[in-house]
């Protein structure tokens, strides 16, 4: 949690997890974890479920930071959602999405990104056939922020904070577009 700025609260929130099952697992006070909490816990990280099991990550990160990032980092495989599908697939994991949609690849830090290929143009800002990598759920507050609107069924952008968004669905932070369909 430490190396990638987590807090216990954050995991909570984007885990699921209470509050008091992640204090007291962190806090050793719990014998044997759940299945489907380590699970929980993987997903968020990124991490497969035998990994968390068998792998001591503060060694193994601590290896990864002697080594240069530029030239040695791996892309992260990015699920591709069609705008369209993004309401009835927005709450898959990204392990399930990976298996079902196209993928493309981020060449950056990130956990949590999706991909969504426009299939028509969002305020003037992107075009159809543009594809806007999204780390889902989460709200920029210097940035764009992808927001799907119940009401018009359309997706558009917020710049900035955005403020209430009533029962839109907040899809995520764009953090990269790319132009012309280019996966």
């Amino acid at each position: 949690m430490r190396s990638r700025g987590e807090t216990r609260l954050s995991l909570c929130n984007a885990s699921g997890l209470t509050r008091t099952t992640i204090y007291n697992i962190l806090e050793g006070r719990v014998v044997n974890v759940q299945q489907s909490t380590i699970r929980k816990i993987s997903d968020f990280f990124g991490v497969s479920y035998e990994e968390i099991e068998t792998i001591d990550f503060e060694e193994r990160e601590g290896a990864e930071d002697t080594i240069p990032l530029l030239g040695n980092m791996n892309p992260a495989a990015v699920p591709v959602i069609r705008q369209s599908r993004i309401v009835s697939d927005f709450n898959k994991r990204i392990g399930e999405l990976i298996t079902c949609c196209p993928l493309t690849y981020y060449f950056g830090v990130g956990r949590n990104l999706i991909g969504v290929s426009l299939e028509e143009n969002i305020d003037g800002m992107y075009d159809l056939g543009d594809l806007l990598i999204v780390k889902k759920g989460v709200v920029n507050s210097g940035g764009e922020t992808l927001i799907y609107g119940r009401r018009t069924e359309k997706l558009y952008v917020v710049t900035g904070l955005c403020g209430e968004v009533g029962t839109d669905l907040v899809v995520g932070s764009i953090i990269e577009e790319r132009f012309n369909g280019r996966l």
